[in-house]
């Protein structure tokens, strides 16, 4: 009997003994979604689709894809931004979402800095300079120069008001001190009609689209938007190297989280996205794509939202260009 108690004791003692987080499930322990704020098909979907595989694979759970577009990338954002804090709802997030839109608009319906916590910044999409060849124009400096000498006269095409073509067309006329006159399209590929068949003079476009033309001899590529120079286009120079410092502007895509999410969580999927972007076959799917795996670190990520919201903000007061 004694022996019976004992072994009671004992069986009782063990259990008490054991981690207090035993009846916690570790993370993930069911399906997560990526919650594109755009309707498939386009840059931001495609990303998604992109990194979702290698993330189930990674984090040992099905990683399924949520389109929830409209209103510009502002209602998918605002729902992961009020999301359970849980881990299970991520957001495909993008410049124009977390930084162009909040900067633009009176109330998007959530704050990119407040709202969410960041993993890694996936890629960067890098844009051109591109002018049509019929422009007596090969360097910045000739076209700052042209356009001084011409005010409002040489035409900007754009893929629409407010698009990311507008508005790093906006950011150059700031930091050059030169006005052109802005030709909004209803897309991209109208935009890149007209300037091939010369009706307007230069644009701002992403590299993926003009590559093409510029290969072509269609059109002339002057400078690239970002700080180091494409890998598309190694042997066209910066804005920055081209006597504009500190000029930066691209599409960057990322993963982030509601607020709210425990770190060890946003650690977890930041450490999975890494190791899926490390893989050769993530990075040959974006260069085809046009784009160029960035690794960062969350405080990364964070400090390049905050500079470009900082720098946007600067513009809409400059230009009082309001999106509604």
């Amino acid at each position: 009997m004694n022996m019976f108690r004992r072994l009671r004791f004992s069986a009782i003692a063990a259990m008490l003994l054991l981690p207090v987080t035993s009846g916690i499930a570790a993370y993930p322990d069911k399906p997560v979604r990526i919650i594109v704020p755009f309707a498939p098909g386009g840059n931001i979907d495609i990303t998604a689709r992109t990194v979702a595989p290698g993330l189930s694979e990674v984090l040992g759970q099905p990683v399924v894809v949520d389109n929830r577009g409209g209103a510009g990338g502002k209602i998918g954002a605002a729902l992961v931004a009020k999301a359970p804090p849980d881990g299970y709802t991520l957001l495909l997030g993008a410049s124009g979402t977390l930084a162009v839109q909040p900067a633009f608009f009176q109330d998007p319906g959530y704050d990119p800095l407040r709202d969410f916590a960041f993993t890694s910044i996936i890629a960067v999409v890098p844009m051109v300079l591109v002018v049509h060849p019929s422009l007596p124009v090969r360097t910045v400096k000739e076209i700052i120069a042209l356009a001084k000498a011409r005010p409002r006269e040489l035409t900007m095409s754009s893929a629409g008001t407010g698009s990311n073509t507008h508005l790093t067309g906006e950011l150059f006329q700031s930091m050059a001190k030169v006005k052109f006159l802005h030709v909004p399209y209803k897309g991209t590929g109208a935009a890149l009609v007209d300037l091939v068949g010369g009706h307007v003079h230069l644009m701002f476009d992403q590299v993926s689209a003009s590559g093409p033309h510029i290969k072509a001899r269609k059109l002339r590529p002057l400078v690239v938007t970002t700080v180091k120079r494409s890998s598309f286009l190694p042997e066209v120079p910066t804005i920055d190297q081209s006597g504009i410092p500190g000029f930066e502007s691209s599409t960057y895509t990322g993963i982030a989280l509601p607020a709210a999410t425990p770190k060890d969580i946003v650690l977890t999927v930041q450490s999975a996205l890494l190791k899926v972007l490390e893989r050769r076959a993530t990075r040959e799917n974006f260069e085809r794509l046009g784009a160029e795996v960035v690794k960062s670190t969350p405080e990364d990520f964070a400090r390049r939202l905050r500079d470009d919201y900082a720098k946007w903000t600067r513009i809409r007061g400059e230009t009082g260009i309001k999106l509604e």
